[in-house]
């Protein structure tokens, strides 16, 4: 963070401050809420959660070096006493932000925001020092502390923002003012809570809403509901996609023997191949999502496409591909998942399954209220069509569907099983998988399976041991 004395801190947060012999000490280190992550200089953020309350790890967090903690009550240690302290971490972002020389870019969208904004990041540190979302903390919380994590140094800080109804982009966009909005796409997740795909637009257009004159609004030509979001904004509109009319678009999109996308990246300022090391077809958006961003910030054609060619993964369990020794690949996707996340994996899965014998382990997308029941099926039925080897449907009621929309597509469908839980999958595929095979596994994040994958590559280590 920025160097900020006490007193400023407690100034802009509106609170008290107790408990603290000399308000000129300043915080010079990250802001956080996990008391695992302070260090000398920070400033630990004591909320109130449903299990664990920050409050009681006061005096442990001075202890090892931060020099306060934010609170809602005295703590007996060093502390700016607020009456809300999301707010309060909120209105210190707000201030930090508006002192940094940095341009920040923001981004949202209904699936791909964790890559992209990964992608973004990787882009722009060829150019100057830059400052991103760490994983997918996207919300009220990880924002702005996000936002805090930027220093004196920093010239691009991009954020990705996350919505769960109307309102919350323009709240995180209030906090931290993006000069470039970014649109990735409107789609279903999270449908049962916005209640339908009109209701997620106009909720993730308020990203391009609070754009100034002078910035810069990135949009998907591909997706007509984005696209329509340049009747609202003021500032320049730059469209990203595979259509002739966008300013920066692919062309001879295609996939390599391992699943890699692959394609001819045209900006305004010229051309460059790319080949990417990511996995599936659905990176070529996002990766012209990123170009664009990049583009609008003076990068040339070539600089983008090298960068976009040397770029992986940054977050976990994200198409993250490992090989067991015996020649089991295994995908994790298990971070989270929507409809359009899971048919781009179940897609990256029958490329890079050419000539392999390919498994989907698949458990339930949360969130998407009347529209379940159709969803899963539809998920289950493209398993068959993309000739996926099994399909493993893991869990209850939205597993069986999966299950059973594979079934009802036709005779490959009796090659679908249905399991109860993570172990029942594990135990199967311990005594079914073959060197070769390629495993995908993938769930929203609140069934675990990530469990699966863990399990299956501590086998792979376990076989590797035993043949030496």
């Amino acid at each position: 963070m920025i160097a900020l004395s006490l007193a400023e801190i407690a100034a802009v947060v509106g609170g008290q401050t107790h408990d603290i012999p000399d308000t000129s000490v300043q915080v010079t280190a990250p802001v956080v809420r996990d008391s695992r992550e302070v260090e000398p200089g920070s400033l630990f953020v004591a909320f109130v959660g449903e299990r664990v309350d920050g409050h009681d790890f006061a005096r442990q967090v001075v202890e090892a070096g931060a020099v306060a903690v934010l609170a809602s009550r005295p703590v007996g240690v060093p502390a700016i006493v607020v009456e809300d302290v999301q707010s309060a971490l909120g209105a210190l972002a707000r201030h930090v932000v508006r002192r940094l020389g940095a341009t920040l870019v923001a981004l949202t969208g209904s699936a791909g925001k964790t890559s992209t904004k990964d992608l973004i990041a990787q882009v722009l540190q060829r150019k100057a020092p830059t400052v991103f979302t760490p994983g997918s903390l996207n919300n009220e919380i990880g924002l702005p502390l996000t936002a805090l994590s930027a220093t004196d140094e920093t010239r691009f800080l991009v954020l990705e923002m996350g919505a769960r109804g109307i309102g919350h982009i323009r709240y995180l966009t209030d906090l931290t003012p993006p000069k470039i909005g970014l649109v990735l796409n409107v789609g279903t997740a999270h449908i049962g809570e916005f209640g339908g795909r009109e209701q997620i637009a106009q909720a993730k257009g308020e990203l391009v809403e609070a754009l100034p004159e002078d910035g810069a609004a990135i949009l998907n030509a591909d997706d007509p509901l984005v696209r329509a979001m340049a009747s609202r904004t003021k500032a320049k509109v730059i469209l990203f996609g595979e259509a002739d009319e966008a300013d920066v678009r692919a062309e001879n999109v295609r996939l390599t023997d391992t699943g890699q996308p692959a394609f001819r990246l045209h900006t305004p300022s010229g051309a460059s191949d790319v080949t990417m090391r990511l996995y599936g077809e659905h990176h070529v958006s996002n990766a012209l999502a990123a170009a664009a961003v990049a583009h609008e910030l003076g990068m040339s054609a070539e600089e983008i496409a090298t960068a976009l060619s040397e770029a992986g993964s940054l977050s976990r369990w994200r198409m993250e591909v490992t090989e067991r020794p015996d020649g089991v690949t295994i995908v994790n996707d298990a971070y989270n998942a929507n409809p359009e996340s899971m048919r781009a994996a179940l897609r990256a899965l029958a490329a890079m399954g050419r000539g392999r014998r390919t498994w989907a382990v698949l458990g339930k997308m949360a969130e998407l209220g009347d529209e379940a029941l159709a969803e899963h099926d539809a998920v289950g039925r493209l398993a068959v069509r993309l000739n996926v080897g099994k399909l493993v449907a893991v869990g209850g009621r939205e597993a069986s569907w999966l299950q059973l929309g594979a079934y009802n597509e036709g005779s490959w469908g009796e090659e679908s099983v249905h399991v109860s839980d993570a172990q029942a999958a594990i135990d199967l595929l311990r005594s079914e998988l073959r060197p070769g095979d390629v495993v995908l596994v993938k769930a929203s994040r609140s069934v675990g399976l990530e469990s699966i994958a863990q399990a299956l590559l501590e086998t792979g280590a376990e076989g590797e041991v035993a043949a030496r």
